[in-house]
């Protein structure tokens, strides 16, 4: 699959590093917020993510597609899977302990998931460069080696947790992950 210069990092970007107060390899991420659709328990109808980090670089995550979830008859929304996706590169970028927002993100529908299907999502960061995150993830059928249904490429932007509190109502919510 191709990928286009924007989601590809540049040369020169370097490695991430795992801050050190990230989780662990293994341990639960836990939601950023209660309430976000794809990684909050209280959500009514999210994702409700289910992720880890195997190695304090990648995160693994889970759903089920559900009802809630779905286009056309019986499948999934590509609008969902792609906020699927983002959610498991986001997280994968919270591994580094710096708030990011998406800048760019690039998502190819590979087959159909229909309503009941359990997508495992992988996702990983491939470079830093100043602000620039490039992220890259997939998302597979009914087990961690099923076929492949969706990926993604990603630019996240490191911002300042002002432009949260600038930009939404952060008030009387806590983040249990992102700073």
């Amino acid at each position: 699959m191709t990928r286009s210069t924007v989601t590809t990092p540049p040369p020169g970007a370097v490695p991430p590093e795992t801050h050190p107060d990230a989780p662990g390899p293994g341990q639960p991420l836990g939601p950023h917020y209660s309430r976000c659709f794809g990684c909050g328990p209280d959500h009514p109808t999210g994702l409700h993510f289910e992720a880890s980090s195997p190695d304090g670089l990648t995160v693994t995550a889970q759903f089920t597609v559900g009802e809630n979830h779905q286009g056309a008859p019986g499948l999934a929304h590509g609008g969902v899977l792609a906020a699927a996706m983002d959610e498991a590169l986001g997280s994968s970028i919270w591994l580094l302990r710096k708030p990011y927002v998406t800048g760019r993100l690039e998502t190819d529908f590979l087959r159909p998931v229909p309503v009941g299907t359990r997508l495992f999502v992988k996702a990983w960061c491939t470079g830093i460069s100043g602000r620039k995150a490039y992220l890259e993830g997939e998302a597979r059928m009914g087990a961690p080696d099923g076929p492949v249904a969706v990926r993604a490429a990603a630019l996240f932007i490191e911002v300042t947790i002002d432009h949260f509190v600038e930009h939404g109502d952060v008030s009387g919510h806590e983040f249990e992950v992102n700073p």
